[in-house]
């Protein structure tokens, strides 16, 4: 519960998982002060789009917001007409606005109150409150960066030894599963076996983790090319629930820094969707971006930042996502065409010795729709 405007402000920067600059904040609640409930937060960046605060109203209004808290963040040439712009929106679409308040620094000033004993002509400040809340905030594990910036810094590549030593593992990974997939016998076998240490990795990994390990970078580069297979990455998509949520955030976060590029659109989607279903849109926005920079046709990415700009509620696809058994149903058995993405995988930077040995990943596409 929210008690009063100082809590709200305190609990920003840790519902947004930074602390928020040139932004307008739109906080849905559920019943009014002062036993407000949060349910929803919307930030946009300013100056504010043309469009960009219309489609909130129809999704509060289907979530049963009934109270709605707007900040506004800079300058007051900055924020006092998107301020206007949205509170109007809401106040049309019946919805009452608790509050419109403009930020900077570590005061704020009310649009909505004139009374200069409560709302000073030099702002309000609220920095005790707002610490309060951080600690509490901090207790429950939740974190807030010093800007957006810092933020998309956070997912960086690993760099000096530690990327050299992911790239040597890929070279000798990749070598390997080419000489497999080169001199077997056959493909559908061969794609069933894959498939099912991949789906077997994803559940070990996960289990090892959840007891506080960490991959190596032999584990981590064969578990990045398997995800490469949808099946398998839909197994761990179908792995996330409420008690498991921080084990994949750590996994696909570390994943996302360490793999190398090609294969990280598959881990960074897992890590976006993962951050979205806890109402992290700020870092569900930079994984799924990082996904798209590397491959602009990832579905994946492509459908959750699809759902993340219309504002589409996290449960409504948790609630059409099949579980295993139906992925099994509906997919049926493993077939060659479905290591065809993995495939692509094998050929990377510094690899062109390795095409002697077992083929380029032309040719090995090219031998499994012959086998088709």
């Amino acid at each position: 519960m929210l008690g009063c405007t100082e809590d709200v402000l305190g609990a920003v920067p840790y519902l947004l998982g930074f602390h928020p600059s040139d932004s307008i904040i739109a906080i849905g609640l559920i019943g009014g002060p002062p036993r407000s409930r949060l349910h929803l937060t919307v930030r946009w960046d300013l100056p504010l789009a043309a469009c960009g605060p219309d489609q909130v109203v129809p999704l509060f209004r289907k979530e049963g917001v009934t109270h709605v808290f707007v900040a506004g963040y800079g300058p007051a040439s900055l924020v006092t007409p998107a301020v206007d712009t949205v509170t109007a929106l809401f106040r049309h679409g019946g919805f009452t606005v608790v509050d419109a308040l403009r930020v900077e620094g570590d005061r704020y000033w009310s649009y909505e109150c004139s009374r200069t004993e409560c709302c000073p002509a030099d702002g309000t400040p609220y920095g005790h409150r707002a610490t309060a809340v951080a600690a509490e905030a901090v207790l429950q594990g939740l974190v807030a960066l010093p800007d957006r910036e810092t933020l998309e810094r956070s997912l960086d590549p690993v760099e000096g030894l530690a990327r050299e030593a992911v790239r040597r593992m890929t070279r000798r990974v990749t070598e390997e599963v080419r000489d497999r997939l080169a001199g077997c016998g056959d493909p559908e076998e061969f794609a069933a076996e894959f498939v099912a240490d991949g789906v077997a990795r994803v559940r070990a990994v996960l289990g090892a983790c959840a007891s506080g390990g960490r991959l190596d970078d032999e584990q981590a580069v064969r578990l990045g090319l398997d995800l490469a297979v949808i099946r398998v990455r839909d197994e761990a998509w179908t792995l996330v629930t409420d008690d498991t949520h921080d084990v994949h955030l750590k996994l696909w976060h570390d994943l996302t820094r360490r793999l190398e590029p090609r294969f990280v659109p598959p881990v960074a989607s897992l890590l976006g969707m993962v951050a979205w279903r806890q109402g992290d849109s700020a870092l569900a926005g930079v994984a799924l971006t990082r996904a798209l920079d590397i491959d602009p046709s990832y579905s994946m990415a492509n459908l959750l930042m699809h759902a993340l700009r219309h504002l589409v509620p996290p449960h409504v696809l948790r609630e059409r996502m099949p579980g295993p058994e139906e992925l099994d149903r509906e997919m049926g058995s493993p077939r060659t065409t479905w290591l065809l993405p993995m495939i692509t995988l094998l050929d990377g930077p510094g690899d062109s010795g390795l095409e002697a040995a077992a083929g380029s990943s032309a040719q090995l596409s090219s031998r499994l729709r012959r086998s088709l």
